[in-house]
């Protein structure tokens, strides 16, 4: 691999490419790959490539980056289309806070002791 990066550096040196340039393409290319293996999933590839996820979103605007194209297209459903599992763990979460002793509320008397 080294002597591959090598040629290529050797060829974009000879070809009149600014360091500038070839350090914004060296960056679009690794970003790119990284978030096509996290499927567009930004907090995991910053993860991955070591940097803050504000960073990362920061440089792909930068870059000019369009990482739409690498989201599987599913979004996250609407709280009001998410399946009936969630209504279920609701209610038992439900029952066991009321199943709970809950000591301020006292044994439900209306009556309060004082020492």
């Amino acid at each position: 691999m080294k002597d591959q990066l090598e040629a290529l550096v050797a060829q974009m040196y000879s070809s009149g490419i600014l360091y500038s340039e070839a350090v914004r393409e060296f960056k679009k290319r690794f970003i790119m790959n990284v978030l096509q293996q996290n499927r567009g999933n930004q907090c995991k590839a910053a993860r991955e490539l070591g940097m803050h996820r504000n960073t990362l979103s920061r440089t792909i605007a930068e870059l000019k980056l369009d990482v739409r194209q690498l989201r599987d297209g599913g979004r996250r459903p609407v709280r009001s289309e998410k399946p009936a599992l969630l209504d279920k763990q609701k209610l038992v979460r439900l029952q066991w806070h009321s199943n709970v002793q809950q000591p301020w509320r006292g044994n439900g008397s209306a009556t309060a002791q004082i020492n």
